[in-house]
């Protein structure tokens, strides 16, 4: 019983991972993946140093991402639970949540993968390799382009702030060439272990080590511009290519052009949003496009051709004899481009017939005597 009840207090001390990532239980991966990556630059040592209370919060946000990150893990852990915080067993044996009633007749293979899981170990002291966290953020930015990059497709350049590799030590980190040597906070293997006695023997806990961020090396001497990080903060210019037919608030997803990684790690991606100035002639309608044309009271009556500017190119649109004022005629294949295809939307055209507001002498003895006849 004694064992039983310090087991029980152990799990009481666990942490519930969701709630040290700020999420609701049962969370996707996706949802994981953003809550981590923004509170481990939050917490990040580089930004909090000397902090304990930073680097204890930092340690927990690793630990929770590493099971919840792997679908196995994640798994194992909304079934068992921690602290209490998981699905509760049925089988009433005060493990803090843990349900054992799966392991009958004393059969307890299963507990190693349970550890391992919650533990960064298992219940026999095995390994596991720590993983570095060095590669860089994502970037993002909003530009503003003119109605007809979009239908045309263009070129543009645009300044960001962001990481960018250390031209000095060229994105190593290290001075001069200087060589990477063994980290002495963790000897080499990336990550550090906590030991804590249990019931079941000593359970271990791995973090990515702070010092060396998981790489097992630093810079026997560091970059003086960069402190050994292998990037620094600059603007840079970059050149982006609009797609014809995007669309207004769309996004660009430009792979590897987000913050540089730390010491020649992946660069992050960077995300432009693209936002299109109103054209003062042409509204886009999906991949279609709409456009007024004024006619005459003559040429709405008798017909005729009247010259009519598309996206594109001035066309010539026939206008037969009787059109109504808001008619609507169709121009095929002259709109939007129909992003990442060969197709292309069509053109509207709504005729507006404009109702002279002065007639001189003549028209007007012409009016009445067409309005005779109609009277007939």
């Amino acid at each position: 019983m004694a064992g039983t009840a310090r087991f029980g207090m152990l799990c009481e001390m666990a942490k519930d991972f969701y709630e040290v990532l700020g999420l609701k239980k049962g969370a996707s991966a996706e949802e994981v993946k953003k809550a981590y990556r923004q509170l481990s630059k939050e917490l990040h040592p580089d930004k909090h140093k000397g902090d304990k209370d930073a680097e204890r919060k930092f340690k927990e946000v690793n630990e929770a991402y590493e099971v919840l990150s792997n679908p196995k893990k994640k798994q194992m852990y909304d079934q068992y639970g921690v602290g209490g915080n998981g699905p509760q067993g049925g089988g009433g044996n005060g493990f803090g949540g843990f349900d054992f009633s799966s392991f009958s007749g004393g059969d307890m293979s299963g507990f190693s993968d349970i550890f391992e899981s919650f533990f960064g170990g298992s219940a026999q002291g095995g390994r596991r390799g720590a993983v570095a966290d060095d590669a860089g953020a994502d970037r993002e930015v909003s530009i503003t382009v003119p109605f007809m990059d979009v239908v045309k497709g263009a070129t543009k350049i645009i300044s960001v702030r962001k990481l960018a590799p250390c031209e000095r030590c060229e994105g190593t980190g290290a001075e001069g060439g200087a060589a990477l040597i063994t980290c002495t906070e963790c000897g080499g293997t990336g990550q550090v272990t906590r030991s804590t006695a249990s019931f079941f023997g000593t359970i271990q806990q791995r973090y990515v080590c702070s010092k060396c961020r998981g790489s097992g090396k630093v810079p026997e001497k560091p970059c003086k511009k960069c402190d050994g990080e292998g990037r620094v903060q600059q603007t840079v210019e970059l050149t982006i290519g609009i797609p014809a037919g995007l669309h207004d608030g769309q996004t660009l997803r430009m792979r590897g052009l987000g913050d540089a990684g730390r010491r020649k790690a992946p660069a992050g991606d960077l995300y432009v949003t693209v936002r299109v100035t109103p054209h003062p002639e042409f509204v886009r309608d999906g991949d279609d496009v709409r456009s007024v044309k004024k006619i005459s009271v003559l040429d709405a009556l008798l017909g005729a051709e009247v010259s009519v500017e598309t996206v594109h190119d001035s066309m010539m649109l026939k206008v037969p004899e009787g059109t109504q004022p808001q008619q609507v005629f169709r121009i095929r294949g002259q709109g939007m481009p129909v992003l990442s295809s060969s197709k292309m939307g069509d053109h509207y055209v709504t005729v507006q017939v404009e109702i002279p507001t002065k007639l001189s002498r003549e028209e007007r003895r012409i009016v009445e005597e067409w309005r005779k006849l109609k009277t007939l």
